[in-house]
């Protein structure tokens, strides 16, 4: 079968194993497979070839994969050395290809492409053998021509230096039947063509095109072209038409020149025709254009070709596919396109270099055509070429401005995009100069100017461009979205990028930008464009600093140019926005830096030292964010900036002339811009600085007549210009705001009209009252405070505003709120200035507020409208400052006030900016109100009490926000209230005697003179401490870190007051003065912790808190506190609940001594009230606790009394059995009954409540004996709930039988479970109750759950599993009881029924590791018991008799190990598997505590444990291989020989399943190597399982770290190698595939390394056989792959070099059995 040179090893098999393999249905096996014969082709190319020719002989309809066989064939060909090419060979070997190619009409078909590539190695050899073969298929009759022509071109590609010079041949061959091929076919010998083209071109890099070009190839190449330009080129098929162009395209350079130009007609439209479809098909046309036109035009001796006439249409086609392809989104359009536009580019400047004069003539009445695809490529085109061709085209500078003059008004963003690119071109190039320069930059400005609104209106519009005709071009087409896909913001960019551009790096363009510049800054069409303006203007003045002056005086001298004063008021209302785009307030700032030369001189200065803080502020944007009222902080800011300015320039006519500049420029904005509203401030500062009214009256009606005060910011900024012009002149301002009164007093009467008619007038009249009241309370804020008295006594007492309340919009509320809030701080601001005076109609003022400040429904405005809420935010602020002013605000209004203002608390906190501006003023009012009411600190305190008891609702509420608002309302209000009733100091900054801390009137009706102070200030029981305490010491436990860190704040508030306030002479103060401040400073100490570290624990600071306030608490507050506790016990936040009941136990525990029965009584009942009202299981539980520590520490006789009497009359009037949540009073038993002192007193009281309620005659029908009835009802109830609670009483009563209890009870929980089964579960439900009450009894509640859980489990497991529970929990809870019962239990384990000695068997298993040190003689016979029944007919008793021997304690297991071994090892052999598995997860235990004795069984282990690791179960054999790592520890000494034998018996398993299918065999398996690993003495082995490799579950890592460990077997352990194998080759039938495929690489990558000849020669032949016989017969994939690799591996061996010189047998025509046998399988 194979001819072999004295080799044993059957390597043709293999490598015909692994042919056989590329046609396998796994794709893992046939890429293995690949690999293989890949790799080991070039060691034995010709016995490959003999294998791959052997099956390729059916072709591919007898071989699967012939395409794979086909790859193989070429690499092994290419690996072939000269001496070993065989030509009749390879003949048969390309006949065998060419027979593949031509059994089919297929084309381009997988096994054609790979035996195309199989006959291009073949000559790469043979070249003339393989063209050859290839001719005698070159027929127009043969359908296999396209095939044949194809691999021509191939070989072509691969070998231009050998195909160029037979190229002859070919074309003789191929030439005559050129004309009968088929459409479907041209493309492939178009493109053959191209690449034989290419080929040429790159045979003349090395060698002389002449050498080969002879007359007859020219000959053939002008036929070819000829043929394909008049057939193939015209042809209707796209495809055919394309593939000819890109031919004729590569044949343009090699035929002759009068062929080319006589088809030069014909051959460019048929270019320009391929122009109309797609982008790869456009882009080849350019490429052969662009070879046309160089070999047209570019000719070194002679004449052109092609006069510019026939040019035209080329161009004029060119132009439009530059638009068509400048822009796209797509990554793979883009890419094609810009290969496309560089190729037209190209042609053009091919054309322009030989008619440079008329290229520049048709481009530029191309650009006066209009035509907007034809205008966008001519600018594109000039931007490409103006710099190459600059010489040529020097002269026609004047014309190309011209050209360029008249585009400027195109309205199309791609031809505005390209025409402000081709200005930058023709600016770096000197072609801006003069007015046309000028014209030129105002055209980029124009551009740059576009704002964000315009461009978001420019992107909703359609391109300009409709086709006309139905059938448009495919340029047309490409032109709607590429032309409009120019984003106005990109156009934008690039229009500033490009002013920046010649600014900067244009030196000669300095002449055209200045002073041409600062004309752009006026315009209002180019307002968007002042920051970049602005940029080159500072730029230039940067960088030409030396002649700066010359330029100023340029400046001056051109009348076209703006003034100095109308560019500074136009900059100055620019800088209203400090966030706008491209930094405008920086740059304006920097550019008037560079300018104050143009400027009064004095100006210059105070610029230098203020602009730098301005743009320091507005530097960090999103800093600046942050800050909400960054706005106005800037606007005030500016107006600051410019009242300097004039401040400083102290030039009277300067100033008029700027102010005229202001007032001028109310045309550049419009009445909705803001920058409108900031120009009013600025006129209105201005004129303030003027002393000729007639000029501020001119102007103040000017302003007016320009404003729009229906737009709300521009009213807002009248208002202020009002005001500040009012400063100085406020006779004049009104005077005008009277004549504008009178002129409205008409809208009244119409606005009554309108509730009749048109409510659609409302509005406006709203606007005119809005601005009206704008205007006069900004004159009131800014006028002088001495004369500003009687204007507002006049405005208020004329009643005026009354009127605006009928406003209904709420900017108009707004504005009157405003306007009244202004007239209040004018007020204030007054009496501040020494002034002081009342505000007249002052709560008819509050009243007017209150009513703006309700929703009307027929607005039909939301509850929570961000405007609506807006409004009631100032509406309050301006309570705030009306309440702040005289008079005192009287008890009825305050109470009005707050009723209409307090229910903000409840607000939702969405919208949050809205919202909490509301409640931030809500809070400064609430204190308004208490800072300025009552006369002395007892009626400040009563008002402080009023106030806190309307908040509680919120700071008790469940709603976080709520407590949050509450919390921080009250301690404003106190902080406020310990500065006005303790340190006499005004938080309005007024100090001694004043309005706020006013005392008694000395002088008055009552004669306070010789009272004491402390007559005058509250005494801290008017702060009613006990009661304030309980509401809001439970928030200092609050979920909220806020809430609790603002509560403690609180309480430090009061009680540092209290200590300031005098106290009664009949106080109960029961602390010591010096202990009160310690803990006042204590509770400083917490909240200064608080402050720093919000993290810290909780519940640590509310210990210390309520610490602090046990002590500072007198004795009454202290019962108040107790008294009230129901409602924080009851408090609707779990956390805050908790907290309330540990303060109460704190309270009682450290200060019970101090209560009277009737306090004990009274809390109690509180406690009782709340325990009942509490639905929370673990707040019941706590209150439970209270209630205890209550009894506890008080009198347990007064509670133990209140207990009973509730408990009595819940009996009487209440189903206690069915109470949700269950009755409180029996959890107060229970409590009792659990409590360590409690305990014995309640039983005691409770037998004593008995004893006396017993004596009457219950049956006497009165008042005292039903009493008495009830008591004694309540008190065995108690005593019931008492024994099932675990009280000491219940438990007493069964500690003397306990042992004998739990056996009987365990023991008959496998009698019923027997039952059980049968279905008898009445009996288990009897005993489980039985169990359970017994558990309650003892108190042993986990082992009740533990019935509770699993009791009624009938399976064996179940049941057994629960009585090992129950075992567990008693050996934890009564450990002394459990040799007791274990030596009752051994006794049953020779009952006849199975199912109690498994119950005995559970249950000692687990007692028997909890024996008692001191009884060792039972722990003896419990063992003994349990080594007695290991042979038990049970399995279930053998595994739990076992289980229990090893979990003897620790102190005595060593004792016994002798016997537990025996019997692991008896057990290891058991027929049952559970037996089995219990064994070994035994003896893993056992070698845990490292017992003596295991080396005499070690052997034996070692055995049994090996015979286990083969078992298919996988729990079972994961644990065999982890017990024998365990065993590790014992290999030393005199058994180190035998048990290393041992490892390296196991060593092989051990690898083969590190890359088990389970992953707990492969877990195992790691561990236990490295175990063992030490013992085998091999140096490297250890660091080899450091890697990550090692543990990887990929096979790939798997496979490298067995070539590594097998290259470590081979260099450490020589003489193993023979028994690795052996053991490996009989994991090759393991039952698990993954097995097999492991066994099957070690055993290879083991033969491949070692180079023992004894073991070569004993295993490789066996080896190679089973690889053939599993890689051809396996059932599995991945059996079949390893096979695959591992053939590869050996083959590639060095051990094997003699099969390298092997040849398959040529005699042997039929196919070797393994095939056959493959072929069945498949």
């Amino acid at each position: 079968m194979a001819a072999s040179s004295g080799n044993s090893i059957p390597s043709p098999d293999a490598i015909q194993v692994l042919v056989s393999l590329l046609a396998d249905e796994s794709p893992m096996v046939r890429q293995a497979s690949m690999s293989s014969l890949k790799s080991i082709a070039p060691l034995n190319p010709l016995l490959v070839l003999d294998c791959c020719l052997t099956v390729s002989r059916g072709g591919r309809r007898r071989f699967g994969n012939i395409a794979g066989v086909f790859q193989v064939m070429s690499i092994a060909i290419d690996a072939l050395e000269e001496g070993e090419v065989d030509t009749v060979y390879m003949a048969k070997l390309a006949k065998l290809a060419t027979a593949e190619i031509i059994s089919s009409k297929e084309i381009k078909a997988d096994w054609q492409r790979a035996a195309s590539s199989l006959l291009v190695a073949i000559g790469s050899h043979l070249p003339d053998l393989m063209m050859e073969e290839l001719f005698l298929h070159l027929s127009a009759q043969s359908s296999a021509l396209p095939a044949m022509v194809q691999v021509l071109a191939d070989f072509s590609t691969s070998d231009a230096l050998q195909f160029t010079p037979r190229l002859k041949g070919v074309l003789s061959r191929v030439l005559p039947i050129l004309g009968n091929v088929r459409d479907q076919h041209r493309p492939i010998f178009a493109n053959a063509f191209n690449c034989w083209c290419q080929a040429c071109w790159q045979y003349s890099v090395e060698f002389p095109l002449s050498s080969i070009l002879d007359s007859d190839v020219t000959s053939f190449l002008n036929s070819a072209f000829e043929l394909l330009l008049q057939n193939w080129a015209t042809s209707r098929d796209l495809k055919v038409r394309t593939s000819a162009v890109e031919a004729l395209g590569q044949l343009v350079g090699l035929v002759t020149r009068t062929l080319l130009k006589a088809a030069l007609p014909k051959f460019v439209p048929i270019i320009l025709e391929l122009y109309r479809r797609d982008r790869d098909v456009a882009f080849l046309a350019t490429c052969s254009l662009h070879n046309l036109l160089n070999a047209s035009l570019l000719i070194e001796n002679g004449s052109p070709l092609l006069d510019f006439e026939d040019l035209t249409v080329v161009l004029s086609t060119l132009l439009p596919v530059i638009c068509s392809y400048t822009d796209s989104n797509d990554r793979n359009d883009f890419s094609v396109g810009l290969k496309t536009y560089n190729e037209v580019q190209h042609c053009f400047y091919t054309v322009g270099l030989v008619y440079p004069e008329e290229l520049f003539i048709f481009l530029i009445n191309k650009s006066k055509l209009k035509e907007d695809h034809m205008t966008f490529g001519t600018l594109c085109v000039l931007k490409h070429l103006l710099p190459r061709l600059s010489e040529a085209w020097h002269n026609k500078r004047p014309a190309l401005i011209e050209a360029i003059t008249s585009l400027l008004e195109e309205q199309n963003l791609g031809v505005c995009k390209a025409l402000a690119e081709l200005i930058v071109v023709m600016a770096s190039h000197c072609y801006l100069v003069g007015p046309s320069g000028e014209l030129f930059v105002e055209y980029l400005v124009r551009h740059c100017a576009m704002s964000d609104q315009e461009i978001d209106d420019l992107a909703t519009l359609k391109d300009s461009f409709n086709p006309t005709n139905l059938y448009y071009s495919f340029q047309q087409k490409r032109l709607e979205g590429k032309i409009g896909s120019v984003r106005p913001t990109e156009l934008r960019a690039i229009c500033e990028k490009s002013l920046l551009l010649i600014t900067i790096t244009v030196p000669e363009m300095e002449h055209v930008l200045w002073p041409f510049m600062l004309k752009m800054i006026i315009p209002r069409l180019y307002t968007g464009a002042v920051a970049t303006v602005c940029r080159c203007i500072s730029d230039m003045c940067r960088n030409k600093s030396v002649h700066n002056d010359k330029m100023m005086r340029e400046c001056r001298t051109r009348v076209d140019i703006p003034r100095p004063e109308e560019l500074f008021a136009r900059l100055v209302v620019l800088l209203h926005n400090p966030l706008a785009r491209e930094q405008l307030a920086t740059q304006i700032l920097t550019v008037l830096c560079y300018l104050a030369s143009l400027f009064p001189k004095n100006v210059n200065l105070f610029w230098q030292d203020e602009i730098p803080k301005m743009k320091a502020y507005v530097s960090d944007t999103e800093d600046l964010k942050q800050d909400l009222c960054y706005q106005e902080t800037w606007d005030d800011m500016i107006i600051n900036f410019l009242a300097e300015t004039l401040d400083v320039v102290q030039d009277t006519d300067w100033v008029i002339s700027l102010g005229n500049a202001f007032a001028k420029q109310y045309e550049l904005y419009t009445s909705d811009d803001e920058h409108a509203a900031l120009l009013h401030r600025c006129l209105g500062i201005l004129l303030q600085k003027v002393d000729n009214r007639t000029y501020v009256r001119d102007k103040i009606d000017w302003m007016y007549m320009q404003s729009n005060i229906t737009i709300p910011e521009n009213r807002l900024g009248l208002a202020k210009a009002m005001g500040l012009v009012a400063a100085s002149h406020l006779d004049t301002v009104l005077d005008k705001l009277k004549e504008i009164l009178d002129n409205i007093g008409e809208s009244i009467f119409q606005r009554f009209l309108s509730f009749f008619s048109d409510k659609s007038k409302i509005k406006d009249s709203d606007d005119i009252h809005a601005a009206m009241a704008l205007m006069y309370g900004y004159a009131a804020r800014y006028a002088p405070s001495t004369v500003i008295e009687a204007r507002i006594d006049a405005l208020v007492g004329t009643n005026m505003l009354s009127h605006l309340l009928m406003v209904r919009h709420p900017s108009a509320k707004q504005a009157v709120i405003t306007a009244i809030d202004l007239l209040g701080r004018a007020v204030i601001n007054a009496a501040e200035s020494g002034i002081s005076f009342p505000l007249k109609k002052r709560d008819q003022l509050l009243d007017y507020i209150l009513t703006l400040m309700r929703r009307h429904d027929e607005e039909g405005f939301s509850d929570l409208s961000v405007e609506l809420l807006h409004t009631q935010a100032l509406a309050l602020s301006a309570c705030t400052t009306l309440v702040s002013v005289d008079p005192k605000l009287t008890s009825e209004m305050r109470n009005i006030v707050m009723k209409a203002t307090l229910g903000f608390f409840a607000l939702p906190n969405d919208p949050a900016g809205a919202v909490n501006p509301l409640t931030d003023n809500l809070i400064t009012l609430l204190c308004a109100i208490l800072l300025t009411s009552g006369e002395d600190g007892r009626s400040r305190a009563e008002q402080l009490l009023h106030i806190l008891k309307q908040i509680d609702q919120y700071v008790s509420s469940p709603l976080d926000y709520q407590r949050k608002r509450g919390c921080v309302a009250v301690h404003e209000m106190l902080l406020k209230f310990r500065t006005l009733c303790v340190t006499g100091y005004c938080p309005l900054g007024c100090r001694g005697s004043c309005k706020h801390i006013k005392q008694i009137d000395r002088t008055s009706r009552l004669n306070v003179a010789n009272l004491p102070p402390a007559f005058l200030l509250p005494s801290r029981d008017a702060l009613s401490l006990g009661d304030r305490v309980i509401v809001y010491l439970p928030r200092c436990a609050d979920i909220n870190s806020e809430v609790r860190k603002i509560s403690a704040q609180i309480l430090d508030q009061f009680f540092d007051i209290s200590l300031s306030l005098p106290r009664p002479v009949a106080s109960n103060q029961s602390t010591p003065i010096e202990a009160s401040y310690a803990a006042l400073s204590s509770l400083e100490d917490v909240i200064a912790i608080l402050r720093r570290d919000t993290s810290i624990d909780p519940s640590e600071v509310f210990n210390r808190v309520i610490s602090s306030v046990c002590v500072l608490l007198t004795k009454d507050e202290l019962v108040a506190t107790l008294h009230g506790c129901s409602v924080a016990i009851c408090d609707k936040v779990k956390p805050s609940a908790e907290g309330g009941i540990q303060a109460v136990i704190e309270f009682v525990t450290k200060r019970g001594n101090e209560l009277n029965e009737t306090d004990i009584s009274r809390t109690a009942q509180s406690l009782l009230s709340a325990a009942i009202h509490v639905t929370e299981k673990y707040l019941r539980h706590e209150t439970l606790v209270a209630i205890s520590s209550l009894a506890e520490h008080t009198s347990p006789r007064v509670v133990f009394n209140e207990v009973l009497t509730a408990a009595a009359r819940d009996i009487v009037t209440k189903d206690i059995h069915r109470m949700p949540g269950g009755w409180p009073m029996q959890d107060v038993f229970y409590a009792f009954s659990q409590h360590n002192e409690l305990s014995s007193l309640f039983l005691e009281h409770l037998i004593s409540a008995l004893s006396h309620t017993g004596k009457g005659d219950l049956s006497e029908d009165s008042v005292v004996a039903r009493t008495e009835n009830e008591i004694l009802q309540a008190a065995v109830v108690a005593l019931t709930a008492f024994f099932r609670g675990g009280g000491k009483i219940g438990k007493r009563a069964v500690e003397q039988s306990y042992a004998s209890v739990t056996a009987i009870l365990t023991l008959h929980l496998g009698s019923c479970h027997s039952q059980s089964v049968s279905g008898q579960q009445e009996q288990l439900r009897t005993l489980l109750i039985a169990f359970q009450a017994f558990c309650e009894s003892v108190g042993d509640l986990e082992m009740g759950k533990i019935l509770a859980r699993d009791g009624e489990h009938n399976l064996n497991e179940k049941w057994i599993s629960l009585i090992g529970d129950l075992a567990d929990c008693i050996s934890i809870k009564r450990p002394k009881e459990v040799s007791a019962i274990s030596v009752i239990l051994s006794k049953y384990l020779n009952q006849p029924v199975r199912f109690q000695r498994e119950a005995a068997a559970a249950a000692l298993s687990e007692f028997v590791g909890h024996s008692n040190e001191e009884a060792e003689s039972v722990l003896e016979d419990i063992v003994e018991a349990l080594c007695r029944h290991v042979s038990d007919e049970s399995p279930m008793v053998r595994r739990l008799c076992l289980r229990g021997l090893v979990q003897i304690p620790p102190a005595h297991i060593k004792t016994y190990t002798k016997e537990i071994l025996g019997v692991i090892l008896a057990l290891l052999e058991d027929s049952d598997d559970s037996v089995q598995l219990t064994a070994v997860l035994c003896l893993l235990s056992i070698l845990e505590s490292s017992p003596n004795g295991v080396e005499l069984v070690l052997y034996n282990l070692c055995v049994r444990l090996r015979n286990l690791q083969v078992s298919v179960d996988t729990k079972m054999r994961a644990n065999a291989f982890a017990a024998f790592g365990a065993l590790s520890p014992y290999g030393s000494g005199p058994q180190r020989d035998s048990f290393v034998e041992q490892v390296h018996a196991v060593m092989p398993r051990l690898v083969l399943h590190l890359l088990d299918e389970e992953y707990s065999v492969r877990q195992a398996c790691r561990n236990t190597i490295k175990q063992v690993a030490p013992l085998m003495e091999v140096e490297d082995l250890i660091p080899l399982l450091n890697t990550s490799y090692f543990i990887s579950d990929h096979r790939s890592d798997y496979q490298d770290f067995l070539r590594d460990l097998a290259r470590q077997f081979i260099q450490h352990l020589p003489s193993r190698v023979d028994t690795y194998l052996a053991s490996i080759i009989q994991a090759f039938d393991a039952p698990w595939p993954a097995i097999q495929a492991n066994a099957i690489y070690l055993s290879s990558c083991m033969l491949a390394l070692t180079d023992d000849q004894h073991i070569s020669a004993s295993y490789y032949y066996q080896v190679f056989g089973l690889l053939v016989i599993k890689g051809s017969r396996s059932t599995d994939a991945i059996v079949r792959a390893t096979c695959s690799s591992a053939l590869g591996m050996l083959l590639k061996s060095t051990n094997l070099l003699s099969w390298r010189a092997d040849r398959l047998d040529r005699t042997d025509s039929g196919r070797s059995s393994i095939d056959s046998e493959s072929s069945s399988r498949r």
